[in-house]
């Protein structure tokens, strides 16, 4: 009994530990400009291309969401090796090359020693606060992943139930609140026309859940069953403040505006409908919750101390 009691204080004392080397700035003394060349190299991008933070959100969900938050998405398929990148829900992530221009950048400044997954972490959370979205600060240093294969990737779907999806979320450690509020992320994302024509009237299949004036509109974009639009063409989420991070996406939703059926089943199912009116109603209330939820998307399944490594190319294991 003593023993256990005493095993039991050494894994309780040793737990933190755990998490010791994930820490708000982390690289102060080992990489002092680490954040301000990655908030640069964002800003630039974002000067050209504000979709970037729908890209970078993306990814830093399918990066966490698979093997944890270990950067195994950016790897290259090699010599037959197949890896995350080639699964069917990561055919659409871009914004690989912004973490390569990163990545060479502090490889000059720092070599070794940052993350390409602290990289991902802090370009998403500076283009969410290019876009109107929450300020906030997150923890560093991860350590990159030794594995990326496609037969991983299990992310929740376009079609999702609330259950189907929260039963993935729960699964890494989140709760009904925070899916919701992550699934926010879509008042700046945007999805392309295969996604939803299964909802529309023009190809036959006209959904009830979605506003007619919605429909027709994403009917003009997407063509019909018998001519569908070429290039399979984008359409946003949120139709209203398309490239803002804030609230709307929710009031869009309760509207019968949700583009993705896992979007307006948020607000028709009973179990997250009052969510989505709250923060319909309190936009304060989306940008806190977000900065909460995301900083905890980004401890899943993180590698610290000497778990994995610092890759040298984002795009391939050091090996």
């Amino acid at each position: 009994m003593v023993k256990l009691f005493s095993s039991i204080l050494i894994f309780l004392f040793l737990l933190p530990l755990a998490f010791s080397d994930l820490r708000v700035g982390f690289y102060s003394k080992s990489c002092p400009s680490a954040e301000t060349i990655v908030r640069r190299i964002v800003q630039n991008r974002f000067n050209r291309d504000r979709s970037i933070t729908a890209g970078l959100l993306r990814m830093h969900f399918h990066d966490c969401f698979v093997r944890g938050c270990d950067a195994s998405i950016l790897i290259d398929p090699k010599g037959g090796k197949a890896s995350e990148k080639q699964a069917g829900p990561n055919a659409s992530v871009r914004g690989y090359e912004l973490i390569d221009e990163i990545k060479k950048a502090l490889e000059k400044a720092c070599p070794l020693t940052v993350s390409c997954a602290d990289i991902i972490t802090l370009a998403t959370r500076d283009s969410v606060a290019l876009a109107g979205g929450p300020k906030y600060t997150v923890p560093t240093g991860r350590r990159d992943g030794l594995v990326s294969n496609p037969n991983d990737v299990n992310v929740p779907g376009p079609t999702f139930s609330v259950s189907q999806a929260l039963q993935s979320f729960s699964a890494k450690g989140l709760t009904l609140n925070e899916m919701v509020t992550l699934l926010g992320a879509h008042t700046v994302g945007f999805t392309h026309c295969s996604f939803v024509q299964g909802r529309l009237s023009s190809f036959g299949s006209r959904d009830a859940s979605m506003d007619s004036a919605l429909d027709s509109s994403l009917g003009r974009t997407c063509g019909s069953s018998s001519r569908p639009a070429r290039n399979d063409p984008r359409v946003f989420l949120d139709q209203n403040t398309s490239f803002v991070f804030d609230n709307e996406f929710y009031n869009q939703i309760l509207k019968k505006r949700g583009v993705l059926k896992i979007d307006q089943n948020l607000a028709d199912d009973a179990l997250s409908r009052g969510i989505v009116s709250g923060f319909a109603a309190n936009d304060g209330s989306f940008m806190q919750s977000f900065a909460n939820a995301i900083i905890k998307m980004g401890r899943i399944g993180v590698l610290v101390d000497n778990a994995g490594e610092i890759r040298k190319n984002c795009r391939a294991f050091n090996q």
